[in-house]
This record gives structure tokens, C-alpha cells and sequence, in this order.
């Protein structure tokens, strides 16, 4: 069941809005179902076609005469004076009768102040059904004694209600919000994106594009830039004594009002986290983390290993706070760290394979959800992640397809355990998402991890060099060796072993140590995978891949150091005698 609370000054225009065919013709049998006093009140739904007119506007003078009475005592016009929140129950609900919508429409108004029970100074109300799926509650936000309502965090209030109804009535059970979702689509945009044959409304079209950008972006002027490359406009909002940006709003493409004017969106209006004040706060840098803005463009490779690097810390410290850490500091690192995560999604998508690239968009819009709470994050703790994921952007050069799937398996777990932080802190909207995204993540790595696992597997070792590697897998992982060598990824990892072998790390201290970093503390990998030999297959790449890498730089700092040493010093030329020097010198 969901409440959707707001103000306007129109009493006469919203009873025309709800007694009314609608914008589609979708309104049918508009009819009052409650109200602060039944009986005598005009129904505009129930007189003679002849009569709707003045029976609205009759309606309309008796709902606003305690506002018109508080405007002749002061003087002074009462703003935002209606108070209207439409309560819809969720898809597949069951029907219910306009006894239980009147029931429901007195508990909402109790809830938020509007009108309390018992109290007959309340405000005047009703509750209009004019559809099978929900009721529009309107009020005048003045009592009877004059007094304005005390209905501060009305919406969050009516969500609290709408909770405890839908458990009574046997309803669909929503997640509860901390007021950190992004504002829904009105009913209008809804009806302007079916016009114009979309799936999504322009505000949902724009909040994926800003995150999008947000995520690639290394500085506001490059946000707006990238904004501006995909033909999104942007209006800047002007200091007017200081001259510097305050704020800023978007229009999508050929999206324009009556008068053919754009239609911005403010970025605060796409979501809170996009407003430019937090925006500033994810692109200023920890001044420890300064050296990490010094590293030049490499290739893609190097820049997916270096994101699943980071990514393996981030695992790490989701884990739980360390011995002594406050746990609200832990909390608003784990925070910045969900932030940072998700641009590293949409730079994914990006970025991957295009097999994969549908998946990833749908996992990073997913989680756009998941990547905020009430709890205020500490950017700065998650700069070196954020920056990793700003270079799959900027590398350059060819795929390695198992450092994207190593990303993938990594992300999984990383995933995994911010939807278990959520879930511990009561954050029910963002642990929905974070499954969500979950799923769809899952289905990038199947999609990616498929052809480098059958690949790896095309290339199995003879048979008695996979059983000298099966017995190894048995004395280094014997708790887990049985699960390992059954799993259909078996030969691949058997490939990985002897790769990682002949790159000079024995089998049996690659398992070991593959297989410690996989049993990081609670959430045990080895443990809780159904395909234990695909963990350990992408440690050891990863390992391998790294210490190749390493052993590259190394030699070519080797061979820049002796091209230097074995260049002559550089020395003044000897002075060649003429031979009439010598001769004047012998005489």
C-alpha cells in the first residue's frame, strides 16, 4: 500500500481533478467513501449531471471555511493550504470494499496529524474513490480552531500506517523507506512517456544518464561535460552575489513543455545523492589517496586487475569493523564504499564485454537503490575504489577476458555482503535492490565466465599430470577437495594450477594461498559457493596475472638501469695539437 502526500492551493481545482473523467478517461464512479462528517456532506458523485458543477463548487466554499476564516483574522493568504495523498494498494492485492477504504482513509489522516481521532477541531477531509485500486485523501490544512496542523513528516508517517494496514488486511507487505528514494514519476509523465511510445518516464531517463556520468566523471566540470557529449542539456543555477554554481538541472533530449521550452529536472529532484552539493562531496579526494590521481593511463588489463584488487580490500572490510573502530565511523565508511561500488557497476557496463553489457547496465540500475541510506557516508574513506573504477573508463587496449570475470566473481561477493549490511541496519528498500542487482550481476559473470572457462578447459593437462594436480588440490584443501574436484569446472582449474606453475608458484602453495583469501572470516567462499573450483580459478588468475606483471616491470627497470650504467660518462674532447703549435714550441 502506498501513500503519496502533497500540497497545492487549488481546493476547487483537485475536486474537479478527482470527480472527474481523468486525463485517460480512467476514473470511474467517483464517489466520496469517508470524511470528517458524513452525513449532510454534498457528494459531487451522486447528484444529477445538471447539478456536478455546482455541487463541486459547493463542496469546494465548505471545505476552505476555516481557511477562509484564518485568511480574514490575519490578512494574509494561507499557502499551500490542500493536503492530498492518494493511497494505492500494490498489484495483486485483493479488492477492497469502500467500508475498508473508509477505514483505511480515517487511520492515514489519524497518523499524520491531519485529523486525530476524537478530535473535533481537526481538519476537514475526504476520502474520493473513483478506481478499484485506490482512494485520493484530501484535506484543508487549517482546523476548525483556526490553527494550522501539526503534520511534520506526514509522508513518513502515512508510509508507517500503510505498514500496519497491510498487515491487518491481509496486503501485499512493501518495504519500508528512510526517505531516501528518488522521487516517483507524477501520473503526467507517466502519461507523456506511454504518448510518446517509451517504457521509462524522462526523469528515470535522466537519473540513469547522471549516475552514468557521475560515475565516469573526475570533477564536476567533466560531469556536466560528459552530460552535455549525450545531448542532455544543462541549465546551471547562479549564485547571485557570489557567481559561482549552486545547483543545477537537467532536459533530456526533444523533451519540451507546451511553449516548446526544454523541460529541466533539478538533479535533486532525480535523486538526493545527485544533488550538486553531495555530488562535490564524492569528487573531492582524500588528501592521503592524492598519488592515486597520479597514475598514467594503462591498459585494460592492468586496470581490471587493479579494480578487483580493490574491490578484494573492499570485501575485506565489509566484513566488520575492526577491534575498537566506532561502529557509526564503520558504518558511514561502509557507506561511501556502497557509493563508490556502484559507479564501479555503471563504469563496468560500460566497459565489459558486450555479452555481458545488458546484464551490468540492469545490475547498476539496480542498484542506484542500494547505493544510499540515511546514514551519511564518509566519501573520502572510498576514494582509491572510486578512482579504480574511473580508469576502466580511461584504459586503453585490448579485452582480457579473465581479468572481467575475476571483476565479476569478486563483485559477487562484494555485492553479497553490502546486502547483508543493509539487512542488519533495517534498511529494507536498499536490500530488496541489492538482491536485485544480485541477480543480474550474476548473470554478467555466467555470461562472461562460460567461454575463458571452456577455454581453460579445451586446454586440461594429460591425464597423469591432472592426477598429480588432484592430489595436490587433496593435501592442500582436504576440507574442501572432494567438492572442488567434482565440480564441473575441475579441468579448467587443473589448466589454472598448471599455469600458475609454470609462472613459477608451486601448486600447492598457489592452492593454499588462493584458498586462505577465499575463507575471509565470516562470509566463506569456499564454503558458501556452489562452484568452489571457479573461486579458486580466478584467485590464481589474478595472482598469476599479477605476478607476471610484476616480473615485467621488474625487467624493465633492469634494462633501463643498465642501458644508463653502460653509457660512457660524457667527457670533454682531447685538444688536438696543430703541427705548427709543435713547431713554434720546439723553437
Amino acid at each position: 500500500m502506498v501513500p503519496d502526500v502533497s500540497t497545492g492551493d487549488r481546493t476547487r481545482g483537485l475536486l474537479s481533478y478527482l470527480f472527474g473523467p481523468g486525463r485517460r478517461d480512467e476514473h470511474t464512479d467517483p464517489h466520496i467513501v469517508a470524511a470528517f462528517a458524513m452525513p449532510g456532506i454534498t457528494d459531487p458523485g451522486r447528484v444529477p449531471l445538471e447539478e456536478h458543477q455546482d455541487a463541486l463548487s459547493e463542496l469546494a466554499r465548505y471545505l476552505d471555511q476555516p481557511v477562509e476564516l484564518r485568511r480574514q483574522r490575519t490578512g494574509k493568504d494561507v499557502p499551500q493550504h490542500v493536503w492530498h495523498c492518494p493511497v494505492r494498494t500494490a498489484p495483486g492485492d485483493r479488492y477492497l470494499t469502500d467500508a475498508e477504504w473508509a477505514e483505511v482513509a480515517r487511520r492515514v489522516v489519524h497518523a499524520t496529524g491531519i485529523a486525530p481521532h476524537g478530535d473535533d477541531s481537526g481538519c476537514r477531509w475526504i476520502a474520493v474513490r473513483h478506481a478499484e485500486d485506490h482512494i485520493h485523501i484530501m484535506a484543508t490544512s487549517v482546523r476548525e480552531d483556526g490553527r494550522r496542523p501539526r503534520n511534520k513528516r506526514d509522508g513518513q508517517r502515512a508510509q508507517a500506517e500503510c505498514r500496519k494496514i497491510e498487515i491487518e488486511l491481509g496486503l501485499r507487505r512493501l518495504k519500508s523507506g528512510d526517505g531516501t528514494a528518488p522521487k516517483t514519476p507524477t501520473g503526467a509523465e507517466v502519461a507523456k512517456a506511454e504518448r510518446q511510445g517509451r517504457k521509462t518516464t524522462t526523469r528515470q531517463w535522466l537519473r540513469e544518464h547522471a549516475y552514468a556520468a557521475a560515475a565516469a566523471a573526475r570533477d564536476e566540470h567533466e560531469y556536466f561535460a560528459v552530460l552535455t557529449a549525450l545531448g542532455i542539456k544543462v541549465q546551471k543555477r547562479i549564485g547571485p552575489e557570489t557567481g559561482e554554481t549552486t545547483g543545477y538541472g537537467l532536459a533530456a533530449p526533444g523533451d519540451t513543455d507546451a511553449k516548446n521550452e526544454p523541460v529541466y529536472y533539478a538533479g535533486s529532484s532525480l535523486a538526493p545523492d545527485l544533488s550538486l552539493n553531495r555530488l562535490r562531496e564524492r569528487f573531492t579526494p582524500a588528501p592521503a589517496d592524492t598519488t592515486v590521481r597520479a597514475r598514467a593511463r594503462g591498459t585494460k588489463s592492468d586496470a581490471w586487475r587493479r579494480a578487483e584488487s580493490e574491490l578484494r580490500s573492499t570485501h575485506a572490510f565489509l566484513l566488520g569493523p575492526k577491534d575498537g573502530q566506532d561502529q557509526e565511523a564503520f558504518d558511514r565508511q561502509v557507506q561511501a564504499q556502497a557509493a563508490a561500488f556502484a559507479e564501479l557497476l555503471h563504469n563496468t557496463a560500460a566497459t565489459a564485454p558486450k555479452a555481458a553489457r545488458a546484464e551490468l547496465h540492469a545490475a547498476a540500475a539496480a542498484f542506484d537503490r542500494a547505493n544510499r541510506s540515511a546514514i551519511r557516508a564518509e566519501h573520502q574513506s572510498a576514494y582509491a575504489l572510486r578512482q579504480a573504477g574511473k580508469e576502466l573508463i580511461r584504459a586503453v587496449g585490448g579485452e582480457d577476458g579473465s581479468a572481467v570475470v575475476s571483476l565479476l566473481a569478486t563483485a559477487v561477493y562484494v555485492l553479497i555482503a553490502l546486502d547483508h549490511w543493509h539487512q542488519q541496519r533495517g534498511h529494507e528498500q536498499q536490500a530488496a535492490a541489492a538482491k536485485q542487482a544480485l541477480a543480474h550481476l550474476q548473470n554478467a559473470y555466467q555470461h562472461t565466465a562460460r567461454p575463458e572457462l571452456a577455454r581453460l578447459t579445451d586446454r586440461t593437462p594429460g591425464p597423469d599430470e591432472t592426477r598429480r594436480l588432484a592430489a595436490v588440490v587433496q593435501a592442500a584443501v582436504p576440507a574442501h577437495a572432494q567438492r572442488i574436484l567434482t565440480d564441473p569446472a575441475g579441468p579448467a582449474l587443473a589448466t589454472t594450477l598448471a599455469q600458475a606453475e609454470s609462472a613459477g608458484t608451486p601448486p600447492r602453495h598457489a592452492l593454499t594461498a588462493a584458498a586462505a583469501a577465499a575463507a575471509a572470516a565470516e562470509q566463506r567462499e569456499l564454503d558458501s559457493a556452489d562452484r568452489p573450483a571457479e573461486v579458486l580459478i580466478w584467485r590464481l588468475r589474478h595472482t598469476t596475472a599479477e605476478q607476471t606483471a610484476a616480473r615485467t616491470r621488474a625487467a624493465t627497470t633492469r634494462t633501463r638501469h643498465a642501458t644508463t650504467t653502460s653509457t660512457p660518462p660524457t667527457t670533454a674532447p682531447p685538444v688536438i695539437q696543430r703541427p705548427t703549435d709543435a713547431v713554434h714550441r720546439r723553437r
